[in-house]
Protein backbone atom coordinates (compact mmCIF):
# COMPACT_ATOMS: atom_id res chain seq x y z
CA UNK A 1 0.00 0.00 0.00
CA UNK A 2 0.86 3.63 -0.95
CA UNK A 3 3.12 5.23 2.31
CA UNK A 4 2.40 7.75 4.28
CA UNK A 5 4.70 10.33 2.87
CA UNK A 6 2.79 9.39 -0.98
CA UNK A 7 -0.43 10.84 1.29
CA UNK A 8 1.34 13.84 2.20
CA UNK A 9 3.16 14.11 -1.36
CA UNK A 10 0.11 13.90 -3.30
CA UNK A 11 -1.19 17.13 -2.06
CA UNK A 12 1.87 19.02 -2.12
CA UNK A 13 2.33 18.18 -5.41
CA UNK A 14 -1.29 19.11 -6.47
CA UNK A 15 -0.55 22.48 -4.19
CA UNK A 16 2.60 23.22 -6.34
CA UNK A 17 1.22 21.92 -9.74
CA UNK A 18 -2.32 24.21 -9.23
CA UNK A 19 0.68 27.08 -8.83
CA UNK A 20 2.09 26.41 -12.44
CA UNK A 21 -0.04 28.43 -14.59
CA UNK A 22 -0.87 26.30 -17.53
CA UNK A 23 -3.68 28.30 -18.65
CA UNK A 24 -5.03 26.97 -22.62
CA UNK A 25 -6.85 29.88 -23.97
CA UNK A 26 -6.75 27.90 -27.29
CA UNK A 27 -5.38 28.72 -30.65
CA UNK A 28 -2.02 27.89 -29.45
CA UNK A 29 -1.78 30.12 -26.18
CA UNK A 30 -0.60 28.38 -23.67
CA UNK A 31 3.10 27.19 -21.86
CA UNK A 32 2.82 23.77 -20.26
CA UNK A 33 6.51 23.20 -20.25
CA UNK A 34 7.35 24.86 -16.49
CA UNK A 35 4.84 21.87 -14.82
CA UNK A 36 6.41 19.65 -17.44
CA UNK A 37 9.55 20.31 -15.92
CA UNK A 38 8.38 20.01 -12.00
CA UNK A 39 6.90 16.39 -13.33
CA UNK A 40 9.57 15.26 -15.32
CA UNK A 41 11.84 16.24 -12.11
CA UNK A 42 9.62 13.86 -9.60
CA UNK A 43 10.16 11.13 -12.04
CA UNK A 44 13.70 11.52 -12.24
CA UNK A 45 13.92 11.48 -8.18
CA UNK A 46 12.25 8.17 -8.33
CA UNK A 47 15.22 6.88 -10.54
CA UNK A 48 12.93 6.79 -14.26
CA UNK A 49 14.04 8.78 -17.54
CA UNK A 50 11.44 10.62 -18.87
CA UNK A 51 11.68 12.57 -22.04
CA UNK A 52 10.55 15.76 -22.26
CA UNK A 53 8.29 16.22 -25.79
CA UNK A 54 7.69 19.42 -28.14
CA UNK A 55 5.94 19.74 -31.20
CA UNK A 56 5.33 23.89 -30.19
CA UNK A 57 8.15 25.41 -28.37
CA UNK A 58 6.81 25.83 -24.84
CA UNK A 59 4.09 23.03 -25.05
CA UNK A 60 5.83 20.03 -23.65
CA UNK A 61 4.49 16.56 -23.09
CA UNK A 62 6.57 14.50 -20.38
CA UNK A 63 6.88 10.32 -21.25
CA UNK A 64 8.24 7.73 -19.04
CA UNK A 65 8.38 4.12 -18.82
CA UNK A 66 8.42 1.69 -15.51
CA UNK A 67 9.50 -1.83 -16.40
CA UNK A 68 7.29 -4.45 -15.59
CA UNK A 69 7.94 -7.87 -13.71
CA UNK A 70 6.35 -10.08 -16.96
CA UNK A 71 7.71 -9.40 -20.42
CA UNK A 72 5.14 -11.10 -21.89
CA UNK A 73 2.22 -8.86 -20.62
CA UNK A 74 0.94 -6.12 -22.54
CA UNK A 75 1.59 -2.28 -21.51
CA UNK A 76 -0.37 -0.10 -19.89
CA UNK A 77 -0.36 3.72 -20.33
CA UNK A 78 -1.33 6.27 -17.60
CA UNK A 79 -1.81 9.64 -18.40
CA UNK A 80 -2.93 13.03 -16.95
CA UNK A 81 -2.85 16.41 -18.77
CA UNK A 82 -1.18 19.26 -17.59
CA UNK A 83 -3.07 22.20 -19.40
CA UNK A 84 -6.13 24.14 -17.60
CA UNK A 85 -9.04 26.08 -18.78
CA UNK A 86 -8.88 29.92 -18.23
CA UNK A 87 -10.36 31.44 -14.47
CA UNK A 88 -11.54 34.80 -13.91
CA UNK A 89 -9.62 35.73 -10.46
CA UNK A 90 -12.33 38.06 -9.63
CA UNK A 91 -15.19 35.55 -9.53
CA UNK A 92 -13.40 33.17 -7.26
CA UNK A 93 -13.00 32.93 -3.45
CA UNK A 94 -9.66 32.04 -3.19
CA UNK A 95 -6.75 32.93 -6.10
CA UNK A 96 -7.33 30.38 -8.90
CA UNK A 97 -3.79 29.62 -9.16
CA UNK A 98 -2.99 29.91 -5.02
CA UNK A 99 -2.58 26.45 -5.07
CA UNK A 100 -4.19 27.31 -1.63
CA UNK A 101 -4.31 24.28 1.22
CA UNK A 102 -7.18 25.35 3.73
CA UNK A 103 -9.93 23.37 5.82
CA UNK A 104 -8.71 20.28 4.17
CA UNK A 105 -9.23 21.25 0.44
CA UNK A 106 -7.09 22.05 -1.75
CA UNK A 107 -7.95 25.00 -3.90
CA UNK A 108 -7.41 26.40 -7.74
CA UNK A 109 -7.50 25.36 -10.93
CA UNK A 110 -6.80 22.41 -11.66
CA UNK A 111 -8.02 20.64 -8.41
CA UNK A 112 -10.32 18.30 -10.27
CA UNK A 113 -9.33 18.77 -13.88
CA UNK A 114 -6.88 17.39 -14.08
CA UNK A 115 -3.66 18.20 -12.11
CA UNK A 116 -5.01 16.03 -8.97
CA UNK A 117 -4.40 12.56 -10.80
CA UNK A 118 -1.06 13.89 -12.13
CA UNK A 119 -0.03 14.20 -8.49
CA UNK A 120 -1.73 10.98 -7.59
CA UNK A 121 0.77 9.66 -10.22
CA UNK A 122 3.77 11.12 -9.35
CA UNK A 123 2.93 9.80 -5.40
CA UNK A 124 2.37 6.60 -6.86
CA UNK A 125 5.37 6.14 -9.06
CA UNK A 126 7.66 7.69 -6.21
CA UNK A 127 6.29 5.25 -3.22
CA UNK A 128 7.08 2.37 -5.58
CA UNK A 129 10.60 3.55 -5.54
CA UNK A 130 10.65 3.80 -1.91
CA UNK A 131 9.55 -0.01 -1.74
CA UNK A 132 11.24 -1.33 -4.53
CA UNK A 133 8.42 -2.14 -6.37
CA UNK A 134 7.70 -3.33 -9.75
CA UNK A 135 4.36 -3.41 -11.84
CA UNK A 136 3.74 -7.02 -13.12
CA UNK A 137 3.33 -5.48 -16.90
CA UNK A 138 5.17 -2.39 -18.00
CA UNK A 139 3.54 1.23 -16.96
CA UNK A 140 4.04 4.09 -19.22
CA UNK A 141 3.65 7.21 -17.57
CA UNK A 142 2.28 10.35 -20.06
CA UNK A 143 1.70 13.99 -18.82
CA UNK A 144 0.46 15.85 -22.18
CA UNK A 145 0.04 19.48 -23.30
CA UNK A 146 -3.32 21.04 -24.73
CA UNK A 147 -6.06 18.59 -23.67
CA UNK A 148 -8.32 21.76 -23.12
CA UNK A 149 -8.04 22.60 -26.85
CA UNK A 150 -7.37 20.15 -29.76
CA UNK A 151 -4.22 17.93 -28.21
CA UNK A 152 -2.41 18.80 -31.29
CA UNK A 153 0.46 19.49 -29.09
CA UNK A 154 0.01 16.90 -26.89
CA UNK A 155 -1.87 13.77 -26.88
CA UNK A 156 -1.97 13.51 -31.03
CA UNK A 157 1.64 14.88 -31.45
CA UNK A 158 3.03 11.69 -29.15
CA UNK A 159 0.55 9.17 -30.78
CA UNK A 160 1.90 10.59 -34.41
CA UNK A 161 5.16 11.31 -34.23
CA UNK A 162 6.09 9.41 -31.02
CA UNK A 163 4.58 5.99 -30.84
CA UNK A 164 7.48 4.17 -30.34
CA UNK A 165 7.21 5.19 -26.39
CA UNK A 166 3.97 3.59 -26.27
CA UNK A 167 5.01 0.09 -27.63
CA UNK A 168 3.37 -2.90 -25.88
CA UNK A 169 0.47 -0.29 -25.01
CA UNK A 170 -2.74 -2.16 -25.30
CA UNK A 171 -5.25 -0.20 -22.52
CA UNK A 172 -5.20 2.72 -20.89
CA UNK A 173 -6.48 4.72 -17.73
CA UNK A 174 -7.09 8.71 -17.34
CA UNK A 175 -9.68 11.38 -16.89
CA UNK A 176 -12.69 10.99 -14.89
CA UNK A 177 -14.28 7.95 -13.22
CA UNK A 178 -14.06 6.13 -10.04
CA UNK A 179 -15.16 9.57 -8.14
CA UNK A 180 -18.29 9.37 -5.77
CA UNK A 181 -22.20 9.91 -6.93
CA UNK A 182 -24.10 11.01 -3.73
CA UNK A 183 -27.63 9.59 -4.88
CA UNK A 184 -29.52 12.09 -2.05
CA UNK A 185 -30.59 8.36 -0.69
CA UNK A 186 -27.94 7.27 1.11
CA UNK A 187 -26.06 5.54 -1.61
CA UNK A 188 -22.84 5.91 -2.72
CA UNK A 189 -22.07 5.26 -6.50
CA UNK A 190 -18.66 4.98 -7.91
CA UNK A 191 -19.25 5.15 -12.33
CA UNK A 192 -16.01 3.79 -14.09
CA UNK A 193 -15.57 5.20 -17.59
CA UNK A 194 -15.60 2.40 -20.69
CA UNK A 195 -16.32 4.71 -23.37
CA UNK A 196 -17.04 8.65 -24.83
CA UNK A 197 -18.71 10.21 -27.03
CA UNK A 198 -17.23 11.76 -30.02
CA UNK A 199 -16.33 15.46 -30.57
CA UNK A 200 -17.99 17.39 -33.67
CA UNK A 201 -17.43 20.69 -33.32
CA UNK A 202 -19.13 22.25 -36.47
CA UNK A 203 -18.62 25.64 -37.86
CA UNK A 204 -21.96 27.05 -40.10
CA UNK A 205 -21.50 29.41 -42.74
CA UNK A 206 -24.41 30.77 -44.64
CA UNK A 207 -23.80 33.27 -47.80
CA UNK A 208 -26.11 35.56 -49.04
CA UNK A 209 -26.39 38.69 -50.78
CA UNK A 210 -24.01 41.87 -48.87
CA UNK A 211 -26.66 45.07 -49.29
CA UNK A 212 -28.04 48.11 -47.47
CA UNK A 213 -29.75 47.50 -44.28
CA UNK A 214 -32.92 49.37 -44.96
CA UNK A 215 -33.96 47.52 -48.40
CA UNK A 216 -35.60 44.06 -48.76
CA UNK A 217 -33.18 41.27 -49.10
CA UNK A 218 -34.60 38.00 -49.03
CA UNK A 219 -30.84 36.33 -49.47
CA UNK A 220 -30.30 37.03 -45.88
CA UNK A 221 -27.09 35.63 -44.80
CA UNK A 222 -27.93 36.16 -41.17
CA UNK A 223 -31.54 35.33 -41.43
CA UNK A 224 -30.54 31.67 -43.11
CA UNK A 225 -28.09 31.17 -40.43
CA UNK A 226 -30.32 31.96 -37.70
CA UNK A 227 -32.30 29.41 -38.95
CA UNK A 228 -30.68 26.85 -39.71
CA UNK A 229 -29.25 27.47 -35.94
CA UNK A 230 -32.78 27.08 -34.41
CA UNK A 231 -33.62 23.73 -36.11
CA UNK A 232 -30.27 22.09 -34.56
CA UNK A 233 -30.83 23.93 -31.27
CA UNK A 234 -34.61 22.58 -31.13
CA UNK A 235 -34.02 19.41 -32.96
CA UNK A 236 -35.20 15.99 -30.57
CA UNK A 237 -32.12 13.44 -31.40
CA UNK A 238 -33.33 9.94 -31.11
CA UNK A 239 -32.76 7.25 -28.19
CA UNK A 240 -29.75 5.20 -28.89
CA UNK A 241 -28.32 2.91 -26.66
CA UNK A 242 -24.69 1.90 -26.43
CA UNK A 243 -23.35 -1.50 -24.89
CA UNK A 244 -21.99 0.46 -22.16
CA UNK A 245 -24.76 2.63 -21.37
CA UNK A 246 -27.11 -0.52 -21.73
CA UNK A 247 -25.08 -2.14 -18.83
CA UNK A 248 -24.70 1.40 -17.12
CA UNK A 249 -28.73 1.26 -16.81
CA UNK A 250 -29.12 -2.65 -16.36
CA UNK A 251 -26.78 -2.45 -13.31
CA UNK A 252 -28.48 1.17 -11.68
CA UNK A 253 -31.70 -0.76 -12.67
CA UNK A 254 -30.80 -3.60 -10.24
CA UNK A 255 -29.34 -1.30 -7.73
CA UNK A 256 -32.70 0.57 -7.20
CA UNK A 257 -34.99 -2.59 -7.41
CA UNK A 258 -36.02 -1.60 -10.76
CA UNK A 259 -37.31 -3.37 -14.03
CA UNK A 260 -34.82 -2.91 -16.58
CA UNK A 261 -37.00 -1.60 -19.47
CA UNK A 262 -34.66 -0.47 -21.97
CA UNK A 263 -38.15 -0.03 -24.45
CA UNK A 264 -39.14 2.81 -22.17
CA UNK A 265 -35.45 4.68 -20.75
CA UNK A 266 -36.83 7.93 -20.49
CA UNK A 267 -39.76 6.38 -18.01
CA UNK A 268 -36.87 4.76 -16.35
CA UNK A 269 -34.41 7.44 -16.10
CA UNK A 270 -37.21 9.51 -14.30
CA UNK A 271 -37.07 6.68 -11.72
CA UNK A 272 -33.66 6.69 -10.86
CA UNK A 273 -33.85 10.28 -9.59
CA UNK A 274 -30.18 11.97 -9.42
CA UNK A 275 -28.91 8.97 -9.99
CA UNK A 276 -30.07 9.21 -14.21
CA UNK A 277 -27.55 12.16 -14.10
CA UNK A 278 -24.95 9.38 -14.66
CA UNK A 279 -26.75 8.34 -18.09
CA UNK A 280 -28.94 10.88 -19.33
CA UNK A 281 -26.46 12.88 -21.69
CA UNK A 282 -25.22 9.54 -23.11
CA UNK A 283 -28.83 8.05 -24.41
CA UNK A 284 -28.83 10.32 -27.46
CA UNK A 285 -26.28 12.67 -29.95
CA UNK A 286 -26.45 16.03 -29.22
CA UNK A 287 -25.74 19.69 -31.10
CA UNK A 288 -25.85 22.57 -29.17
CA UNK A 289 -25.09 26.11 -30.43
CA UNK A 290 -22.69 28.12 -28.63
CA UNK A 291 -20.96 30.87 -31.18
CA UNK A 292 -22.32 33.49 -33.56
CA UNK A 293 -20.42 35.80 -35.82
CA UNK A 294 -21.90 38.09 -38.34
CA UNK A 295 -22.00 41.61 -39.57
CA UNK A 296 -19.78 44.64 -38.84
CA UNK A 297 -22.57 47.64 -38.52
CA UNK A 298 -26.11 47.94 -37.79
CA UNK A 299 -27.08 48.82 -41.16
CA UNK A 300 -25.47 46.76 -43.34
CA UNK A 301 -26.53 42.95 -44.43
CA UNK A 302 -23.47 40.98 -44.31
CA UNK A 303 -22.70 38.24 -46.88
CA UNK A 304 -21.81 36.02 -44.60
CA UNK A 305 -22.65 34.62 -41.10
CA UNK A 306 -21.07 31.88 -39.35
CA UNK A 307 -21.96 30.00 -36.22
CA UNK A 308 -20.47 27.20 -34.31
CA UNK A 309 -21.74 24.43 -32.26
CA UNK A 310 -20.72 21.73 -30.13
CA UNK A 311 -21.64 18.27 -31.34
CA UNK A 312 -21.19 14.78 -29.83
CA UNK A 313 -21.99 11.62 -31.18
CA UNK A 314 -22.03 8.21 -29.49
CA UNK A 315 -20.33 5.02 -30.45
CA UNK A 316 -21.42 3.67 -33.63
CA UNK A 317 -23.52 7.06 -34.71
CA UNK A 318 -21.33 9.67 -36.72
CA UNK A 319 -22.68 8.79 -39.84
CA UNK A 320 -26.12 9.45 -38.25
CA UNK A 321 -25.03 12.54 -36.82
CA UNK A 322 -23.84 13.79 -40.07
CA UNK A 323 -26.71 12.84 -41.95
CA UNK A 324 -28.90 14.70 -39.22
CA UNK A 325 -26.85 17.88 -40.07
CA UNK A 326 -27.00 17.61 -43.47
CA UNK A 327 -30.82 17.84 -43.36
CA UNK A 328 -31.10 20.63 -40.34
CA UNK A 329 -28.87 22.90 -42.01
CA UNK A 330 -30.78 22.82 -45.49
CA UNK A 331 -29.20 24.34 -48.94
CA UNK A 332 -28.64 27.86 -47.68
CA UNK A 333 -25.65 26.95 -44.96
CA UNK A 334 -22.57 24.90 -45.23
CA UNK A 335 -21.00 23.32 -42.63
CA UNK A 336 -17.90 21.45 -41.68
CA UNK A 337 -16.22 19.82 -38.26
CA UNK A 338 -13.91 22.55 -37.07
CA UNK A 339 -12.83 20.01 -34.50
CA UNK A 340 -12.98 16.33 -35.02
CA UNK A 341 -12.50 13.32 -33.28
CA UNK A 342 -13.88 9.25 -32.66
CA UNK A 343 -16.09 8.28 -30.17
CA UNK A 344 -15.25 5.63 -27.97
CA UNK A 345 -16.33 2.37 -26.42
CA UNK A 346 -14.06 0.10 -24.48
CA UNK A 347 -15.30 -3.36 -22.73
CA UNK A 348 -16.89 -3.65 -19.28
CA UNK A 349 -16.42 -7.41 -18.86
CA UNK A 350 -12.11 -6.97 -18.97
CA UNK A 351 -10.00 -8.08 -16.81
CA UNK A 352 -8.83 -4.59 -16.66
CA UNK A 353 -12.46 -3.08 -15.48
CA UNK A 354 -12.78 -5.85 -13.14
CA UNK A 355 -9.64 -4.74 -11.55
CA UNK A 356 -10.35 -1.28 -11.31
CA UNK A 357 -13.99 -2.47 -10.09
CA UNK A 358 -12.27 -4.18 -7.19
CA UNK A 359 -9.34 -1.59 -6.34
CA UNK A 360 -12.56 0.99 -5.54
CA UNK A 361 -14.04 -1.40 -3.68
CA UNK A 362 -11.59 -2.34 -1.49
CA UNK A 363 -10.95 1.34 -0.08
CA UNK A 364 -14.92 2.19 -0.18
CA UNK A 365 -17.00 -1.39 0.57
CA UNK A 366 -20.18 0.70 0.99
CA UNK A 367 -19.92 1.86 -2.59
CA UNK A 368 -21.84 0.53 -6.11
CA UNK A 369 -19.37 0.56 -8.64
CA UNK A 370 -21.36 1.06 -11.95
CA UNK A 371 -20.26 1.55 -15.76
CA UNK A 372 -20.23 5.10 -17.09
CA UNK A 373 -19.77 6.49 -20.75
CA UNK A 374 -18.13 9.82 -20.65
CA UNK A 375 -20.61 12.94 -22.70
CA UNK A 376 -16.88 14.66 -23.76
CA UNK A 377 -13.67 13.54 -24.25
CA UNK A 378 -10.14 12.88 -23.11
CA UNK A 379 -6.88 12.35 -24.49
CA UNK A 380 -7.79 8.58 -24.59
CA UNK A 381 -9.47 9.60 -28.34
CA UNK A 382 -5.87 10.11 -29.54
CA UNK A 383 -4.38 7.94 -27.82
CA UNK A 384 -6.81 4.72 -29.73
CA UNK A 385 -4.77 5.32 -32.87
CA UNK A 386 -2.56 3.28 -31.47
CA UNK A 387 -5.03 0.81 -30.73
CA UNK A 388 -5.16 1.67 -26.82
CA UNK A 389 -8.45 1.10 -25.30
CA UNK A 390 -9.25 3.83 -23.06
CA UNK A 391 -10.75 3.82 -19.14
CA UNK A 392 -11.54 6.80 -17.41
CA UNK A 393 -10.20 5.93 -13.74
CA UNK A 394 -9.22 9.01 -11.63
CA UNK A 395 -10.19 7.72 -8.61
CA UNK A 396 -11.66 10.23 -5.83
CA UNK A 397 -13.84 9.97 -2.36
CA UNK A 398 -15.79 12.58 -2.36
CA UNK A 399 -18.34 14.24 0.24
CA UNK A 400 -22.38 14.55 -0.08
CA UNK A 401 -22.68 17.97 -1.08
CA UNK A 402 -19.96 18.21 -3.04
CA UNK A 403 -20.57 18.65 -6.82
CA UNK A 404 -17.98 17.20 -9.17
CA UNK A 405 -18.93 17.96 -12.27
CA UNK A 406 -19.55 21.88 -11.35
CA UNK A 407 -15.91 21.50 -10.62
CA UNK A 408 -15.07 21.14 -14.24
CA UNK A 409 -14.04 24.58 -15.90
CA UNK A 410 -16.70 25.97 -12.77
CA UNK A 411 -15.43 28.75 -10.23
CA UNK A 412 -13.87 27.90 -6.60
CA UNK A 413 -12.58 24.56 -8.65
CA UNK A 414 -11.25 22.39 -5.23
CA UNK A 415 -10.92 18.94 -4.01
CA UNK A 416 -11.02 17.65 -0.85
CA UNK A 417 -7.37 15.97 0.91
CA UNK A 418 -8.88 12.99 1.66
CA UNK A 419 -10.31 12.57 -1.44
CA UNK A 420 -6.64 12.44 -2.41
CA UNK A 421 -5.51 10.47 0.07
CA UNK A 422 -8.29 7.84 -1.25
CA UNK A 423 -7.34 8.41 -4.82
CA UNK A 424 -3.18 7.08 -4.45
CA UNK A 425 -4.37 4.77 -2.39
CA UNK A 426 -6.80 3.30 -5.15
CA UNK A 427 -4.85 4.14 -7.91
CA UNK A 428 -2.26 2.31 -6.07
CA UNK A 429 -4.00 -0.82 -5.21
CA UNK A 430 -5.11 -0.91 -8.86
CA UNK A 431 -1.77 -0.43 -10.61
CA UNK A 432 0.16 -2.77 -8.43
CA UNK A 433 -2.46 -5.80 -9.70
CA UNK A 434 -3.02 -4.90 -13.18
Amino acid sequence: MADGQALDEVVTFTSDLIRIDTTNRGGGDCRERPAAEYAAARLAEAGLEPALLERTEGRTNVVARIEGTDPSADALLVHGHLDVVPAQAGEWSVHPFSGEIRDGVVWGRGAVDMKNMDAMILAVVRSWAREGVRPRRDVVIAFTADEEASAVDGSGYLADRHAALFEGCTEGIGESGAFTVHDGNGRQLYPLAAGERGTGWVKLTAHGRAAHGSRPNRENAVTRLAAAVTRIGAHEWPLRLTPTVRAALTELAALYGLDADLDDVDGLLEKLGPAARLVEATVRNSANPTMLEAGYKVNVIPGEAVAYVDGRYLPGHEDEFRATLDQLTGPDVNWEFHHHEVALQSPVDSPTYARMRAAVEEFAPEGHVVPYCMPGGTDAKQFSRLGITGYGFSPLKLPEGYDYGAMFHGVDERVPIEALHFGVRVLDRFLRTA
